[in-house]
């Protein structure tokens, strides 16, 4: 149900002046506005195990993705050009008033294109009337994630050691929080 209701507004939100103008004036639009966010599927792994691998050394499984489209608590999303390629995915879960960003990723032949960020700004509307505050956890040597965490109001709250696994034995994750406004 939650599919077909999300291809519902797809349609109906859909701006194809949009479309129209990238092809016929290329450049006129910025490629941010065309990208698209939707629900991932089971369809979209191995588009979305390609992009885990690329970034990661120790990149997430299969088996753990697909537990997170299983799991009630936990939204997955991809964000996908105008061509339907994926570039990248956000998965959050969400329990007790708080979110946990628990991966979000973007195909390095993508990244600095505005997806991560169109991502964390899809996240953020979505979970605010649900939830007080997201948090997450970055590598503190992943520097562009942290600006762009930061340009949205996400605030350092704390380390938590040996967080992620490394070359080197384990290394350290920032932790970071944003505190959620509701509309009025």
């Amino acid at each position: 149900m939650r599919r077909i209701l999300e291809k519902l507004k797809d349609l109906v939100t859909y701006d194809a002046d949009r479309e129209f103008y990238a092809k016929v004036f290329p450049g006129s639009v910025e490629r941010r506005d065309l990208m698209k966010i939707r629900y991932m599927g089971s369809a979209d792994l191995p588009k979305v195990l390609k992009i885990e691998a690329k970034n990661y050394n120790y990149p997430w499984s299969e088996n753990i993705f697909l537990e997170c489209l299983r799991a009630p608590n936990y939204t997955c999303w991809v964000c996908e050009e105008m061509d339907n390629k994926v570039i990248g995915y956000c998965i959050i879960s969400i329990a007790v008033g708080e979110a946990h960003v628990m991966n979000l990723c973007v195909d390095p032949d993508a990244q600095g294109l505005g997806a991560g960020r169109k991502m964390l700004e899809n996240m953020i509307e979505y979970i605010r009337p649900k939830v007080q505050t997201v948090f997450l956890e970055v590598r503190p040597s992943n520097y562009k994630a942290i600006r762009l965490y930061q340009s949205l109001g996400f605030n350092e709250i704390g380390i938590r050691k040996d967080y992620y696994p490394s070359e080197k034995g384990r290394e350290d994750a920032v932790m970071l929080a944003l505190e959620i406004v509701p509309e009025i």
